[in-house]
């Protein structure tokens, strides 16, 4: 891993802040399909959080299929680490495996990466950021 595979973007309104992780984008689309006016991939910066209300930001954030979108409410500002939850591991229909929850991972090396919320692995085989989803199951037209 480089050190700009752990990237980390934020972008606040004053009430939330966005939280942005592109190693961890799947490119989906949602974002910026649903909601340009916050979302712009040709504007810089591509996220402008007074594009639209707090709770439509939220309710766009919320679609992120790898939870490379969160957020938090400015007064709570918990770290990642306080967040206590159940794993939950979802196959998305011919695309990557979601698994929801605190995970630590361990690369061949082994190095470890924490990671939080959602992560996306790859289920085709065709990811050039294995074991994680980079979008290329699209390219490849994965069925599974």
């Amino acid at each position: 891993m480089t050190p700009s595979d752990d990237i980390t973007k934020t972008y606040t309104n004053g009430d939330i802040t966005v939280v942005w992780k592109p190693n961890v984008c799947i490119h989906s689309k949602l974002c910026w399909t649903q909601l340009i006016e916050v979302f712009n991939p040709r504007a810089r910066p591509w996220v402008n959080m007074s594009g639209a209300t707090t709770e439509r930001i939220i309710e766009q954030v919320d679609r992120c299929p790898s939870k490379a979108l969160s957020y938090f409410h400015n007064e709570e500002q918990l770290r990642p680490d306080d967040i206590q939850a159940e794993s939950i591991v979802e196959p998305l229909p011919n695309g990557p495996l979601l698994v929801y929850g605190n995970l630590r991972i361990k690369d061949a090396e082994g190095h470890e990466t924490l990671k939080h919320n959602v992560t996306a692995f790859c289920r085709c085989g065709s990811s050039n950021n294995k074991p994680y989803c980079d979008g290329s199951h699209v390219k490849v037209n994965f069925k599974g």
